[in-house]
């Protein structure tokens, strides 16, 4: 039986709602270019959010200007996918957002300063924890039933969903907001350029010539409610969460595992949870990184599950940039937003199949019926997650 989502809000690099979102999304453009706000004047090619923090802070009427970039974006895409929702004392309510590095971009500043005896500001390091982030949007939001913080690296958004839906079925909530949120850092940008898989140049999911990701920032959230829950607020279901699965394959620290085993297991696993056949899916939102590990290990891995009928497929990291703990999230709103409009997205960049397994992801936009998407999340550490939305329970 599936979950009904009823309310969606993303902020990304290609828009600052869901509809700025689908415009892009529609148009081919992707939202990844040098950055403004965390490096100015910097050619490093990333997903940035095209707003200031003090613009955040103004349209969010926020008192307090001691707040991290990650809860700002996490609060901007929660807001928006809670929209003109009422508390209920009859109604159990939660939130389970994900995150990577927290307000780590406003802790790197305070370091910086602290070294460099630039009169710091203490209290910036209360935003540094990653379960403030969701504490502050919950605050925000008056939500107080039941606060989570899930941190399974690239995975995480979506075993933030994965976890929402299976208590709602538990029981345990009658509605919950779900969801990740991440902002770039210098510190994670450095990371990933010191394990060499950052592409200088536009990121090519897919392609044989890939050579790495261009990290990105966002946040998306969706509010998943049971039947209780909808007699009281009345949404319409926009589409249905309907299989989810987690196979940590623990191969390695950084990299997925050659031969696609959690990958897999993971794919497997959430179609055999939605009860949907192989046949039935209508497209695949690939994690699609854009390095060589990824791309390779993912390809093995439909090709373990499909054989030679493997689904329309692509990446949409190349319009976003891989942002990390919110990536399950956000693509789990293009997934509804698929299905809605009948829309499978092209992988941006693509020129050449992998040499290895040659598959060959959507070059074009296409507009054609979708009734079922799967959406990968691959996270280091091995922790696999895949999901599968439908338009129907």
């Amino acid at each position: 039986m599936g979950v009904r989502i009823t309310g969606m809000g993303i902020v990304s690099a290609i828009g600052l709602s869901v509809a700025e979102n689908l415009l892009s999304l529609r148009e081919t453009r992707s939202g990844i270019a040098p950055m403004k706000f965390l490096a100015k004047g910097n050619n490093l090619l990333t997903g940035e959010v095209k707003i200031s923090n003090e613009d955040l802070i103004s349209r969010h009427h926020l008192k307090s200007s001691n707040i991290s970039r990650t809860s700002l974006l996490g609060l901007a895409a929660a807001k928006e996918a809670w929209g003109n929702n009422q508390h209920n004392d009859q109604l159990r309510t939660g939130i389970i957002s994900a995150t990577s590095v927290g307000g780590m971009d406003g802790s790197e500043n305070f370091y910086r300063d602290y070294i460099g005896k630039d009169n710091p500001d203490f209290r910036v390091l209360s935003c540094h924890d990653s379960g403030n982030t969701t504490e502050r949007i919950a605050a925000e939001l008056g939500i107080s039933g039941y606060i989570n913080t899930l941190s399974t690296a690239c995975s995480s958004g979506a075993n933030a969903i994965m976890l929402g839906a299976r208590m709602l079925l538990q029981g345990k909530l009658d509605r919950v907001l779900v969801g990740g949120t991440d902002a770039l850092t210098q510190f994670t940008i450095n990371g990933f350029r010191s394990l060499m898989i950052y592409d200088d140049q536009w990121c090519r999911p897919f392609d044989d010539s890939r050579s790495g990701l261009n990290l990105g920032e966002g946040a998306a959230f969706l509010l998943l409610e049971n039947e209780k829950s909808l007699s009281f607020s009345g949404n319409e279901t926009l589409s249905y969460v309907n299989g989810w699965a987690n196979a940590a394959d623990a191969y390695h620290q950084t990299a997925s595992s050659p031969d696609g085993k959690g990958a897999t297991m993971a794919i497997q696993q959430a179609i055999r949870k939605s009860e949907i056949s192989l046949s039935d899916i209508s497209y695949i939102n690939a994690h699609g990184t854009g390095t060589k590990n990824n791309d390779l290990s993912e390809s093995v891995a439909l090709k373990n599950v499909f054989g030679a009928d493997v689904p329309a497929f692509s990446s949409t990291k190349p319009y976003t940039g891989h942002t990390l703990a919110a990536a399950g999230a956000i693509e789990a709103v293009f997934s509804v937003l698929s299905i809605q409009h009948g829309l499978i997205y092209p992988n941006l960049n693509f020129q050449t199949a992998i040499v290895e397994e040659g598959l060959i992801p959507a070059k074009r936009l296409q507009n054609t019926p979708v009734q079922t998407v799967l959406s990968n999340s691959f996270g280091f550490g091995g922790n696999n997650s895949s999901l599968v939305f439908s338009r129907n329970s």
